[in-house]
């Protein structure tokens, strides 16, 4: 996403702020980040097409968001993209591909301007003993790669990377053996099963925390704690680039959280790691 890009979608999130959407108004302004550079030129049925909606229910999300129909909604999100202009160095594919990973990552650092919220986020997660975290079919790879670290400076992290019956069973022996909070992965295209697992979490009693693409993803519904990172779509499988970082910040907030602790265990770690000579350098 260039920069003219980030703040188009940045305006977005700003007409959905304080708005109450229902969960299918939810996908509609999911829909319309997505897709931010076209958004003001596509017609209702368009939308609808690309949301998996009704075209009455696009209409209603217009209405939702203050306007008496979509044309009127259109002509608001035109205004809003009227101060862009078009990248001056696009580039090949490949090229325009990686720039707008440094977009992505750009509004991540802007969202990160203020510490408060990931510091508590580190230490609502830290404080969950034992720590699971949830990452389904795409987001398998970042939760576990998460955990591997996590795991150097957490006592008992749980990785729940398989859905099916055995899920919810791994759920509740976490919630059962004291755990607070969940760290969820959740990533486009949104499995159904991480939808449900999140909702089966909160029935449990636990504070669920998502790293997810935008802060109307579907993953916004079920979580008490919504962290954006958006993900690259230019090439034919989505670059996770920002959602990695952002998972990192997560961790290092961990670490932050229980700073002597944290320097035990990596002493303790690098101790035994030098006794089996289990690196070269």
């Amino acid at each position: 996403m260039n920069e003219s890009g980030a703040a188009t979608t940045d305006r977005l999130l700003d007409l959905f702020h304080g708005v109450r959407l229902t969960p299918t108004q939810r996908r509609i302004a999911h829909c319309l980040m997505r897709h931010a550079g076209a958004a003001a030129y596509l017609s209702a049925a368009e939308v609808a097409e690309l949301a998996g909606v009704s075209q009455p229910s696009v209409t209603r999300f217009a209405m939702a968001l203050g306007h008496d129909g979509y044309p009127a909604l259109r002509r608001r999100l035109r205004e809003l993209g009227s101060g862009s202009t078009p990248p001056t160095d696009g580039g090949n594919p490949l090229q325009r591909a990686v720039r707008a990973e440094l977009g992505n990552l750009d509004r991540l650092a802007g969202q990160l301007a203020d510490a408060g919220p990931i510091a508590e986020v580190g230490r609502l997660l830290a404080a969950s003993r034992p720590l699971p975290v949830l990452g389904l079919r795409a987001a398998a790879p970042l939760a576990a790669y998460f955990a591997y670290f996590a795991a150097k400076v957490h006592p008992d992290v749980r990785v729940l990377d398989d859905g099916g019956s055995l899920l919810a069973d791994r759920l509740e022996q976490a919630s059962a053996a004291g755990a607070s909070a969940l760290l969820a992965l959740v990533l486009p295209r949104y499995p159904r099963e991480t939808l449900d697992a999140l909702g089966e979490a909160r029935d449990l009693g636990l504070t669920v925390v998502a790293i997810t693409d935008s802060a109307v993803s579907p993953a916004a519904e079920h979580a008490d704690v919504v962290l954006p990172a958006a993900v690259g779509t230019d090439l034919v499988f989505d670059l996770h680039t920002a959602p990695m970082a952002l998972a990192m910040v997560v961790l290092q907030a961990i670490c932050d959280a229980t700073p002597a602790e944290t320097q035990a265990r990596l002493e303790a770690f690098e101790s035994s790691a030098a006794r089996r000579q289990l690196f070269l350098g």
